[in-house]
């Protein structure tokens, strides 16, 4: 039989790398695993402050109206002459091991903080997955509130819980949680520099503006007023 009876059928000659469909597609599946591992770690932080809202923030303001529900004063403030203010005067925070000698001696018990003796601490993580410390301290300070007269503001001394160490994602979280807004200067959470303001305008936390790489952002304080 004649060989040229058979014919080979054509092939297609593959050289090496990809083609665009096959790039694309590769660029596409990266992308879904990417945003599917940023929507993750996202959704964790969130569940993370969340608890640390719940459980060590309003964990230490219970502690606070447990104490002074069993002493009858507020921490640190003297019982022959009480002035009920924290530490018995203005700007004298209580803070690390006499806040937590303060409350172990009155047989309070502290929520969960960073490590057993540092009660008062806790570490979290920012949005680009920075360990962050978070520090709680009682103090009294001067808060304003609305006066007789519409649109205007008093200043009275309050007692509050400092949050040393707050992230812009944190502050707007913590205020939103016991605000139900974010505002730096109104509510009860505020920024330390709006707390005595008697402004009648809204302000944003300080370090929260747009576009702003919260790792680069600077902490802030925040006041959160205490129930008495």
């Amino acid at each position: 039989m004649n060989s040229s009876h058979f014919r080979r059928s054509p092939q297609t000659t593959r050289h090496g790398g990809f083609t665009l469909v096959e790039l694309s597609v590769v660029l596409v599946i990266i992308g879904i695993i990417l945003a599917a591992v940023t929507i993750g770690r996202d959704v964790q932080r969130g569940a993370a402050n969340q608890r640390l809202a719940t459980e060590f923030v309003q964990g230490w303001a219970l502690a606070y109206d447990t104490y002074f529900n069993g002493t009858g004063q507020v921490p640190g403030d003297p019982a022959a002459d009480p002035t009920g203010l924290v530490n018995g005067a203005l700007d004298t925070p209580l803070c690390g091991l006499a806040l937590r000698g303060a409350m172990q001696a009155a047989g309070i018990t502290l929520p969960n903080g960073r490590a057993e003796g540092s009660e008062d601490l806790a570490v979290y993580l920012d949005a680009a997955g920075n360990p962050r410390q978070l520090q709680v301290c009682l103090t009294a300070r001067q808060w304003s509130e609305p006066a007789a007269t519409p649109g205007s503001y008093l200043v009275r001394n309050r007692n509050v819980m400092e949050l040393i160490g707050l992230t812009p994602a944190l502050a707007s979280m913590l205020d939103n949680q016991f605000d139900g807004r974010i505002d730096a200067r109104f509510g009860r959470l505020r920024e330390d520099a709006h707390a005595a303001s008697v402004a009648a305008a809204s302000q944003p936390w300080s370090a929260a503006q747009p576009g702003t790489d919260e790792a680069q952002a600077p902490l802030m304080t925040g006041y959160l007023r205490l129930s008495r």
